[in-house]
């Protein structure tokens, strides 16, 4: 998946527990773990509100987008011309 959770460094630079994060954005810490280990194929927003709110940061800071490598050549919906800002 091109959607890299980074919960796992947030916690570390708060220096905060899995289930002190958890008990605090009002989730369980099984539901925690499918985010934090990648697994999760969606996030509300206000889970992800109540994340940044407790670890005092940006949504940039705990999600993050990589190239998927098997993508097989796949183009994507907007095309580098497409962007806003390129002089195409």
């Amino acid at each position: 998946m091109p959607i890299i959770v980074d919960v796992d460094v947030m916690l570390a630079r708060r220096k905060m527990a899995v289930g002190t994060l958890a008990e605090r954005v009002g989730i369980t810490p099984a539901n925690l773990a499918v985010l934090k280990n990648g697994r999760a194929k969606a996030v509300r927003f206000t889970t992800l509100d109540a994340l940044c709110q407790v670890l005092d940061c940006q949504p940039g800071d705990l999600l993050r987008w990589v190239p998927d490598e098997d993508a097989g050549g796949v183009e994507t919906a907007v095309k580098a011309d497409d962007r806003p800002g390129s002089s195409g």
